[in-house]
């Protein structure tokens, strides 16, 4: 008998399909069984499914309405072309040198077609794609008996055709009779078909594994033992049985999740870092002093909240989110101030080198004289600021290392130069990490590493891409969370318009009021997508070997910050001081531009998004973002963040070639429609499909969460959290929770759990 962790290579299964399977990462019977359906299909009734996008590998399952063999224009011979109606949509498929097939595709007849989605005047199309005959709806098995397939395979070898159409077995077949038919996710290297007959026999060998829940967790919750769950998954005989083992199976990946990181967050009981309480007339009551301005009552409660963290002799591990210019970065300033009032370091470790040299000169601005330690004019108790980025010249880099290591430098700023092996601190006793998701997970653990004579620094991370509270919960799940809404007072607010390209007069305007701006003496941003040289780095790259990419290159007809530059340049902004600033430009450069936009001696920055979070240039009052639909709903909402900074208000134009009815057109709407970072958050989550929260993995990709909705889960989520702390307080290690701890490592993979470990 088999086990959850038994290898599929012992299960029976025969070699070849193992093979395939393995192209799924499915090794082991426990993956293989939590690989579920995506949809279900019930006798009498035709498959349901969204429209897919093309290149998708879809699965279909209707009745044939035409078959045609059809001319080729521009060669000899003729191809099959059949068009299937599954209830929601028709499907075109063509199939060559296939006179035989013609014979099984006749019109009513129920098939089941896989391949890969192609778009042609808006009709769904799949080019060859595998087949199969289907057992009719009253019962009647339209493939007939095995020797029909053996037939079928005979015809195929025959004709010199595809063999797709004999990819399923006699079992397969009779299978199909069932009231409830799973569809798994499939690929072109495995059908869905080929891993229900992989399921279904694993299943009848697989000995009931112990259940993470007790009797009374499982009434109390309403839900089915995990074994039941996973039975009815895969051969459900009523919805009801669907219903209640998505249940069962959903708590299940938020308690292992949950799980995990309550683990995590009982580990940093177990580490020390250096208490840092209030010190009366010290740098941080120097700066409050000097503020022109009164604190938010949201800015008060976070800095209270991390003033108690900060106290502990434990490290403090938090999460402080915000609206963009809910005043973060002097909050994060603050608490820097108090550790180093208690004669330790800290350090910023931002994601661009643009970034970081804003935080240089944002901190530098907000403290003055009390950042010039050493200097003529330094206010009494001064400490040093020290900005370290790969590009900086030898003998600075040289002197910020020496102030890192001496403790001369109370707050060191940089970039991945920061997570070096030769960069030292003397005394490091806060980390601060901007924009933390920028960072892959080791790099951010190394700077934890640096604590002095084994303690662990107090950690905080920022962003100011709003979280929705389930996605926090779980991605950032072992942090304490705080969050800011509250926009300082003054704080201009800013008007969103989308501004469609393909009328003139539109963009014709829009360019003049971007001159209107810099007549009054404002500044304006305008955002594109790609740099302008990418041309030329590709026909680089393939002198050096790189190999081309199958198929015609796509168009692609968004505007570069090159092309945009010059067009503005010699149209209608000529005259106007235009400045250029992207990723690949020279670090120098990318600092000189950026300090003479900052000094007011450019009107225009055509950037790409090298801009988009911290930079804070107050007279900049418009911002123009071309091709906007090319951007997500968050993203857009950061860039608009830049302008309306200062005493002007500020406007956001969304430039787009989308559709006024597509999905493009109402991101736009919606960011035009909103300036509540939280919702439109809201918005992106359900736009991307989730995507996987657990790993790097960006939307589209396979997602690690089968059941568990971040969007309406929240209920679910925060009793699994809840039901994890309880059992990790008690049994940390679960050692008396053996069935929990298989859970965990089955629904999350290693490097899932690293990724929890050290976020």
């Amino acid at each position: 008998m088999l086990t959850m962790t038994s290898p599929l290579t012992d299960s029976g299964v025969e070699a070849a399909l193992v093979k395939k399977l393995a192209s799924l990462e499915l090794t082991t019977v426990g993956e293989l069984l939590r690989y579920v359906p995506r949809r279900y299909i019930r006798r009498g009734h035709l498959s349901e499914s969204q429209r897919p996008e093309p290149g998708e590998w879809i699965t279909v399952i209707g009745r044939v309405e035409k078959s045609d063999m059809i001319s080729m224009k521009r060669r000899y011979g003729k191809f099959l072309k059949i068009v299937v109606n599954d209830g929601r949509a028709r499907y075109e498929a063509s199939f060559f040198n296939a006179h035989w097939i013609q014979s099984k595709m006749k019109p009513g007849t129920r098939v089941a077609l896989a391949g890969t989605v192609k778009l042609f005047n808006n009709q769904i199309q799949l080019s060859h794609p595998d087949w199969m005959v289907m057992p009719d709806d009253d019962g009647i098995d339209v493939v007939g008996s095995p020797s029909l397939l053996n037939e079928l395979q005979a015809d195929e070898a025959d004709a010199g055709g595809s063999k797709s159409g004999s990819t399923a077995s006699p079992d397969d077949v009779a299978n199909f009779s069932r009231d409830i038919i799973p569809m798994y996710p499939a690929t072109k290297e495995v059908q869905t078909w080929e891993i229900w007959r992989a399921v279904r026999q694993v299943l009848a060998d697989t000995i009931p594994a112990a259940d993470p829940l007790t009797d009374q967790e499982r009434t109390e919750r309403h839900l089915i033992t995990s074994d039941e769950a996973i039975h009815r998954i895969h051969l459900p005989d009523s919805l009801d049985d669907i219903d209640a083992a998505r249940d069962r199976l959903k708590f299940d990946e938020a308690l292992a999740i949950q799980t995990e990181l309550a683990r995590r967050r009982l580990s940093v009981v177990d580490e020390t870092a250096r208490p840092c309480s209030h010190v009366p007339g010290g740098l941080e009551d120097k700066l409050l002093a000097t503020l022109p301005f009164q604190l938010t009552s949201g800015q008060k409660d976070v800095i209270a909240e991390i003033g108690e963290d900060l106290a502990d002799e434990h490290p403090m591990n938090r999460l402080l989110q915000g609206e963009v210019g809910s005043g973060k970065t002097l909050v994060s300033l603050l608490a820097m101030l108090r550790v180093v009032d208690n004669g330790h370091q800290c350090a910023i470790l931002a994601p661009t080198e643009v970034l970081a040299a804003q935080h240089y000169r944002t901190v530098m601005t907000m403290l003055g004289d009390l950042a010039r330690a050493g200097e003529l004019g330094a206010a009494d108790g001064a400490t040093r600021i020290g900005l370290l980025t790969g590009s900086l010249p030898t003998a600075a880099k040289r002197q910020v290392l020496l102030d890192a290591v001496t403790g001369e430098a109370g707050i060191v700023i940089g970039t991945h130069a920061l997570l070096e092996e030769h960069v030292e601190f003397f005394d490091l006793g806060m980390v601060v990490v901007d924009e933390q998701h920028r960072f892959g997970v080791e790099q951010r653990d190394v700077l934890r590493g640096k604590g002095r004579d084994a303690t662990r620094p107090h950690f905080l991370v920022m962003t100011a891409t709003p979280i929705p509270r389930t996605v926090a919960m779980i991605t950032f799940g072992d942090l304490d969370t705080s969050t800011m809404t509250e926009l300082p007072r003054g704080r201009q607010p800013i008007t969103t318009s989308v501004v469609q390209m393909g009328k003139q007069s539109w963009v014709d305007r829009t360019w003049a009021r971007a001159g209107e701006e810099i007549d009054k003496g404002r500044q304006v941003y305008v955002v594109c997508t790609k740099i302008g040289d990418e041309q030329t780095n590709a026909k680089a790259a393939k002198k050096k070997g790189a190999k081309k990419a199958d198929g015609p290159e796509p168009e692609d007809d968004t505007i570069s910050v090159l092309d945009m530059a010059d067009q503005l340049a010699g149209g209608p902004l000529a005259g106007r001081r235009i400045g250029i600033l992207h990723g690949r430009l020279p670090a120098d450069e990318k600092t000189d531009v950026m300090d003479a936009f900052t000094r007011g001696e450019i009107d225009v920055l055509v950037a790409t998004t090298v801009i988009e979070v911290g930079v804070d240039v107050p007279n900049a009052t418009m911002m123009v973002i071309v091709n906007a639909e090319r951007f997500g709903v968050s993203q857009l909402h950061q860039l608009r963040g830049r302008v309306g900074r200062g005493q002007h208000a500020g406007l956001c134009l969304l430039m787009t070639s989308a559709s006024e009815m597509g999905q493009s057109m109402e991101r736009l709407r919606a960011v035009e429609g909103s300036t509540d970072g939280f919702e439109l958050a809201r918005v992106d989550l359900m736009q991307r499909r989730e995507g996987d929260v657990l790993g790097s993995l960006q939307s589209g990709g396979k997602s690690s969460l089968s059941f568990l909705s971040l969007l309406d889960d929240t209920d679910v989520i925060a009793d699994a959290r809840q039901l994890a702390e309880e059992i990790v307080l008690a049994d940390p290690e679960l050692v008396a929770h053996q069935p929990l701890a298989e859970l965990v490592q089955s629904i999350l993979l290693p490097s899932r759990a690293g990724y929890l470990e050290k976020s």
